[in-house]
Order: structure tokens, then C-alpha cells, then sequence
């Protein structure tokens, strides 16, 4: 018998004998063009666990996109019904937000502007208001013509410093006057302080345009020697003036001068929009009533004959108070008027705190 290392010895066998080795395989190139993979196998049903049956096969049933009352929210968009899982939602804060229930509705919530947060300007504000300014040039346009045709022209030191009243009147209690009012219509999307300022400027404009007028009236009357204040015209016209000064000098205290307090504020602005368009319905009426009184200090009786410069004066007046009923109109529409931005009803909470010292949810 051989030893250990012998052809029979104990060692000896197929155990011990060394295994050819297996082929070699070939590298795989990384350029190589990879297949479709095969969709994963349906986990098989186990015991203890729920399989197929159930709440998948209900949803199977129905379809991909819904989901039974039954099903708990997500079911069908947020649970992957191969692996059992729940997949993360998309965050609300994304540029995206999907609604619930839904797969299509998608709504961005970042990158809009100021126009696109606030909504869309409202039909037919854009041509009113085009319209109200069309006619107000207009009016602006045929007193000049007025004055230039049949009364002289427009001088300071000469009789005709007279006309200069007319003229500066329309152009600031009427047509300054309508477009700050309109300012709160046109510029919607503006920021706030910023349509404060503009409606502020432009009634200062406007009141500057009135003094002159009121300045020139005077003046002519003191140096003719005519009387002072005794006509339904003067009247009117000298109530109009203290009560857009007064309005002015009050809105700016209020709304642009940081001193009065929230509660006033909010309990003079109704006031303040009420007075506003009264004192501006106020100055066109005066205006008609001293257009009328013009024309009867000079022609008196010719004006029944229809003289041209009654005509013109008369289609000066039929403008003015079409002007006035297409402002009042643009001012009394509610769904026209400036929309609360978020950012402003904010800054207006802290105003109030500040100034009152309660906090924003007190109220």
C-alpha cells in the first residue's frame, strides 16, 4: 500500500485532485448598449400578509388615478403599489403644488408678479377710463377755443386777465381734480404709498391752478371796481375751493403724514371718498353755473337767437357734465376699485400695533 503521498494513499480522490478552472469571462465594455430591463416579479403572497386582495384589487378596479372613499388620502398618487412604499409628497413651498385628488391641476406659486398675484385688470376699465380722459382733454380744448375765439385770447395785465379764471379753473378743479380720483383705478397694482403720493401731487396741482384762477378774479374785480361774491357762482365757487383745501390739507395729515392713528384712519376714509367725489360733482357744477352767467353778462338777449358762442358755450357744458357722469360712474363701481394686497394689509397691522399698541389678531 503506498504512504499518504502515494496514488492511494487517504488523500487520494476526487476531493483532492484540483478542479479545472472556468472559463474566463469577458469584461463587459462600458459603452455597451444595455437592454430594456424586465419589469419586477409581483411579490408572491405570503401568510400573514395582505396580497393582491383588498384595497390593491379595489384599486385596480377603478384604475391608477383613483381611489375608493375608503382609501386613505394618497392612496393611488402617493403610494407605489409594487413595493408597498409611501413616496415622499412634493413640498407646498416648490415651484409647483398639486391639488389633491388630482394629477393634472398644477398651479405655480413662485415667480408671479404683482399684476399676475393681484388678478387681471377688470373689462372695461381701461376704455372708461380712456373715455373720462378723452373728454376732459376735450373740455380743456373747447374753453381755450372758447376763450380765444369770442372773448379775446388770455392776458395778465391787460382786461383780458379775466379769462385767465375760466380756464384755470377747468384745468384744475375739473380735470386734475377727476384724475386723482381716478388714480386708485388706474394704478390697481401699484404699491400703496407710491398711488398716495401721485393722488397727493396731482391735487396739489390742481389746488395751485385754482389759486391762480381765484387770484386773476379778484384781481380783474378790484381793478374795474365790480363787486365781490354776490352771485349763486361766487358762492358755489368759494364754498368748492375752502372744502378742496380742507380736504387736501386733511388727507395729508391722515393718510401721508405718519400721525394719526389706525382707528382714525379707518373711520375718516369713508369720509374722505364721500367728500372727494362731492366736492368734485361741486366744482363742475359751479363751473356750468358760471358758463351760464358769462354768456348772459354778454350777449343777454341774443342768446336765444342761437349766436355761435352760445352754441359752442352750450356744447362746453353738455362736455363737462358728461365728464363728471363718466368719472362718477368709474368711482362707483365696486368691482373697480383697488384690490387689498397682502403686503399692504401687513404693513397696516403693524401700523397698528405701533400706533395703538394692539396686536394684529385682536381685532
Amino acid at each position: 500500500m503506498g504512504g499518504p503521498s502515494g496514488p492511494r494513499g487517504p488523500l487520494a480522490g476526487p476531493s483532492w485532485r484540483r478542479q479545472p478552472a472556468p472559463p474566463a469571462r469577458a469584461a463587459r465594455s462600458p459603452w455597451r448598449r444595455r437592454g430594456p430591463r424586465a419589469a419586477p416579479a409581483e411579490p408572491a403572497e405570503q401568510p400573514g400578509r395582505r396580497g393582491r386582495g383588498g384595497r390593491w384589487a379595489a384599486r385596480d378596479q377603478l384604475g391608477a388615478g383613483a381611489r375608493p372613499a375608503h382609501f386613505p388620502v394618497g392612496v393611488g398618487q402617493g403610494i407605489d403599489p409594487a413595493h408597498r412604499r409611501v413616496r415622499p409628497p412634493r413640498s407646498s413651498q416648490g415651484c409647483w403644488q398639486r391639488g389633491r385628488g388630482s394629477t393634472e391641476s398644477r398651479t405655480p406659486t413662485r415667480g408671479l408678479s404683482m399684476e399676475s398675484r393681484a388678478g387681471p385688470r377688470p373689462g372695461g376699465l381701461s376704455y372708461c377710463v380712456a373715455f373720462s380722459q378723452l373728454l376732459g382733454l376735450t373740455v380743456v380744448a373747447v374753453t381755450g377755443a372758447w376763450l380765444g375765439l369770442y372773448r379775446g385770447g388770455i392776458a395778465w395785465e391787460s382786461d383780458l386777465q379775466f379769462n385767465v379764471h375760466p380756464l384755470c379753473m377747468v384745468i384744475g378743479l375739473v380735470f386734475l381734480q377727476a384724475d386723482a380720483l381716478l388714480v386708485y383705478r388706474v394704478f390697481r397694482n401699484e404699491a400703496k404709498r407710491t398711488t398716495k403720493i401721485l393722488h397727493g401731487l396731482l391735487h396739489g396741482c390742481a389746488f395751485v391752478m385754482a389759486l391762480v384762477g381765484l387770484v386773476a378774479v379778484f384781481d380783474h374785480h378790484r381793478k374795474r371796481g365790480y363787486p365781490d361774491l354776490y352771485s349763486l357762482h361766487s358762492w358755489c365757487g368759494l364754498l368748492a375751493f375752502v372744502l378742496y383745501v380742507v380736504q387736501w390739507l386733511v388727507g395729508f395729515s391722515f393718510f401721508l403724514f405718519p400721525g394719526a392713528s389706525f382707528s382714525l384712519r379707518t373711520r375718516y376714509r369713508p369720509l374722505h371718498i364721500f367728500f372727494g367725489a362731492s366736492i368734485f360733482l361741486l366744482s363742475v357744477g359751479t363751473a356750468l353755473l358760471g358758463l351760464k352767467e358769462a354768456l348772459l353778462f354778454k350777449l343777454g338777449t341774443k342768446y336765444s337767437t342761437f349766436e355761435p358762442e352760445g352754441v359752442l358755450a352750450n356744447v362746453l357744458g353738455l362736455l363737462l357734465a358728461g365728464f363728471a357722469l363718466v368719472v362718477l360712474y368709474i368711482l362707483t363701481r365696486a368691482e373697480w376699485k383697488r384690490p387689498p394686497q397682502a403686503e399692504e394689509q401687513a404693513l397696516s397691522m403693524d401700523f397698528k400695533t405701533l400706533t395703538e399698541g394692539d396686536s394684529p389678531g385682536s381685532q
